[in-house]
């Protein structure tokens, strides 16, 4: 019986997610990201500039601190042990052209304070927001220049992955360009 209530809510549950997807309109699908004020006590509170983008999910913030985005992950253009990636470079380019020169803000998320909001390899891991509002992490899903990152846990874990369903569902950048299993 426990079993049986179990399916049904799951299959509610997939029906609802699939309708939601296939009534989004193709040129702005747009979820749910909340505002960086109620996402986290730890933002950080001036804006900074960025000045060199490393590649699509990481990008360099004077003075010389390295940022890596939550939740997304691009396609490789500088890993030491792999080739340049399908539509890496195009990610990088698109990260580039939003981020590199500008100010922006940083957004750190709860779930990596045990970690002092650090990756093993040392980057600072944030939301990066612009003045207007948007996130740059869910814009780069929602584009179809990354992939909704979900190894680790994060805020907006089921919003990107939404955005992810969505970008693939719609050919959208690397999903029109790349073999993608």
């Amino acid at each position: 019986m426990i079993v049986r209530v179990k399916i049904l809510f799951l299959l509610g549950l997939l029906v609802v997610s699939s309708l939601e997807a296939g009534s989004t309109s193709r040129q702005e699908a747009r979820v749910g990201i909340s505002e960086p004020s109620r996402e986290s006590r730890d933002e950080i509170p001036e804006s900074r500039l960025v000045v060199r983008v490393v590649d699509g999910d990481t990008i360099v913030v004077s003075p010389n601190e390295k940022v890596r985005l939550i939740g997304v992950d691009t396609p490789e253009t500088v890993h030491p042990k792999r080739a340049v990636q399908c539509f890496g470079n195009n990610a990088k380019e698109f990260t580039r052209s939003m981020v590199e020169h500008r100010t922006i803000r940083l957004v750190l998320d709860e779930t990596n304070r045990v970690r002092n909001h650090k990756d093993r390899y040392g980057r600072t891991l944030a939301y990066v927001y612009f003045d207007d509002g948007t996130m740059l992490n869910a814009e780069l899903i929602r584009r179809g220049y990354a992939y909704a990152y979900t190894r680790f846990p994060f805020r907006h874990v089921v919003e990107f992955r939404q955005l992810e369903r969505i970008a693939r569902s719609q050919a959208v950048g690397l999903w029109a360009s790349c073999r993608v299993q």
